[in-house]
């Protein structure tokens, strides 16, 4: 009897142990419960948009504004009188003296001779200019009846550009090539014109005997037109200077159309 006794006995603790086993056991075995295996998405640091840079629009420049030649009139006035080739009032008005001067400026330049007014070529011509150019032709006097001046060539240079008045119609001064064959220092009274008198003629035709370059009694005689009786009117004093510079056997050559 008390040998069952124990049986039960150990059985009993044998119980209480195989269940704490389980315990234990079941314990063990069950995880523990955890956090959320889900983790946050990692942060993917976001990139800096590039910067496009500014781009200046671009200033389109102006267009030069062409002017009109009256614009560079005074201008052109100043540089051809400082140039040598007489102008008159230098004020911006091409007047028939500053034309003169402009036709000679075409002829020296080896551009189209004419009496014409003041254009954009003969604005850019003249104000680009330093010097007169060298002549082309020998030593001699030069008389241009379309121009209505006379160019006095020595050496290789013009040493004068005057106003002359050629003959009025009627009286033309004939186109020809002479030599200076006599000279008349100061003033004397034409054989052909009563009260006409003359002042440091050259005569230059002796063919015709009569026809000379000389001086007037008065400058306004020496018109920017033909207005004389076939001589050479030459402004005073610059006929003196020339008088006196111009030896016997210079070469004087009148050509041209008014």
């Amino acid at each position: 009897m008390s040998r069952r006794r124990g049986l039960v006995a150990g059985a009993v603790v044998c119980s209480f142990v195989l269940a704490g086993c389980s315990d234990v056991a079941a314990s063990e075995s069950t995880p523990s419960p955890t956090q959320s295996s889900v983790s946050s998405p990692s942060t993917t640091p976001t990139e800096k948009p590039t910067a496009t840079p500014t781009v200046k629009p671009t200033v389109k420049p102006k267009p030069r504004v062409k002017q009109k030649p009256a614009y560079y009139a005074l201008r052109v006035e100043r540089q051809l009188d400082k140039l040598g080739y007489p102008v008159g009032d230098i004020d911006g008005d091409i007047t028939a003296r500053a034309k003169q001067a402009l036709c000679a400026w075409r002829e020296t330049h080896g551009l189209p001779v004419s009496r014409g007014g003041l254009t954009l070529n003969d604005a850019y011509s003249v104000l680009n200019a330093t010097s007169r150019p060298a002549p082309t032709r020998e030593p001699g006097i030069y008389v241009n009846k379309t121009c209505q001046i006379l160019y006095q060539i020595v050496g290789k240079t013009y040493k004068r550009i005057v106003w002359i008045s050629t003959g009025a119609p009627g009286y033309d001064t004939p186109n020809r090539t002479g030599k200076v064959w006599r000279k008349w220092a100061g003033a004397h009274e034409s054989s052909l014109y009563e009260d006409a008198y003359m002042y440091d003629s050259l005569y230059f035709l002796k063919d015709r005997p009569g026809i000379a370059l000389h001086g007037s009694r008065v400058n306004s005689l020496v018109k920017p037109y033909p207005a004389s009786h076939r001589c050479v009117r030459v402004l005073r004093p610059e006929i003196h200077h020339i008088f006196t510079e111009t030896p016997i056997g210079t070469k004087v050559q009148v050509y041209g159309e008014f």
